[in-house]
């Protein structure tokens, strides 16, 4: 009896080593909020967390497809996401309570980098016969996944062409489905707001032919003097199969943002490793999205975390007022 009693606790003790010893190993996880699975927050995320996780064997990166910026800004401020990426005016929107956060500001998170530009994009059938905006009267049209930044952008484009959603037959749907949508006949045109080229638009324009509407400069000039977060964007003729013809519209920065709980120090190692790495970044999600320290600090409406603050001090980068 006594020797079986030695052979349990040895047992024990080497089974509580065994879980010890995995406690030790076990790599801290990072949930990351991107977007759907066919725009550049997807993509993005993607590329980032794998260039996290080979940086480091104590990191795990749990890229979270969401709905994308509205979504991401409210999980961050629950404390469900430690990252998130969303545009810079539904930034300033949740900062200031207003649009779909009225009388809700989030607060919670800060920002850690500008990363992109993000082209707004109407796309449409090539034989279709909408030209501008005002054309889209009674046309089915997606707006982009509800809670998401792209909604927002298409009723302030809508306006612009003295349109309302009321004023289409408007659909709610993700990048990907408003594709399959357009390419099926279920749909007119769409909206999207992601860098050119969008992996979407990119496939639908190789499946069939497709045109994206240039803005006119009357809308692109109003629409820059009523939300300061836009500016003049040109997608260059070549972007799409079959576009021979450069597009004029407007754009927004993609911001990348922390929790506040998140440690200065990690955040400040993740902004070194994603511009050690400018090159492997630009190759992984597409000549629009190489790391640039001066777009990264600069014209970001909220507040900076801890941990890029300190990044960008110690580079002698002004991150202006921020918030």
């Amino acid at each position: 009896m006594k020797k079986w009693k030695w052979i349990a606790a040895m047992v024990l003790a080497a089974l509580c080593l065994a879980l010890c010893a995995g406690c030790g190993s076990r790599r801290s996880e990072l949930r990351f909020g991107s977007g759907g699975t066919g725009g550049n927050y997807y993509a993005y995320a993607n590329a980032l967390g794998q260039l996290l996780e080979d940086q480091s064997d104590k990191l795990r990166v749990d890229v979270k497809a969401t709905t994308g910026s509205a979504a991401n800004l409210r999980l961050l401020s629950e404390n469900f996401l430690q990252l998130g990426i969303a545009q810079s005016d539904t930034l300033l929107d949740a900062a200031n309570g207003d649009g779909v956060f009225a009388g809700q500001p989030l607060k919670g998170y800060s920002a850690v980098a500008g990363l992109f530009m993000e082209e707004c994009q109407l796309v449409v059938a090539a034989d279709s016969d909408i030209y501008s905006v005002s054309d889209l009267y009674g046309k089915r049209v997606s707006l982009g996944e509800e809670d998401s930044g792209v909604v927002r952008n298409a009723e302030e484009i809508l306006r612009s062409g003295s349109l309302t959603p009321e004023l289409v037959e408007a659909n709610y749907l993700s990048f990907t489905d408003s594709a399959a949508a357009l390419k099926n006949g279920e749909l007119d045109a769409f909206f999207c707001t992601a860098s050119a080229p969008t992996t979407a638009v990119a496939e639908l324009a190789r499946e069939c032919d497709i045109r994206v509407i240039s803005l006119d400069e009357q809308s692109i000039e109003g629409l820059m003097r009523l939300y300061p977060c836009y500016t003049r964007c040109v997608i260059p003729a070549g972007t799409y199969q079959g576009q021979d013809e450069d597009v004029t519209t407007v754009g927004v920065k993609a911001v990348l943002v922390a929790s506040d709980e998140l440690p200065a120090a990690t955040v400040s190692n993740l902004l070194e490793t994603l511009f050690d790495n400018a090159d492997q970044m630009q190759y992984s999600t597409g000549a629009n999205a190489r790391p640039d320290l001066e777009f990264a600090a600069q014209n970001i409406p909220i507040a900076f975390h801890s941990g890029a603050e300190q990044f960008y001090a110690a580079r002698n980068i002004d991150t202006g007022d921020g918030a």
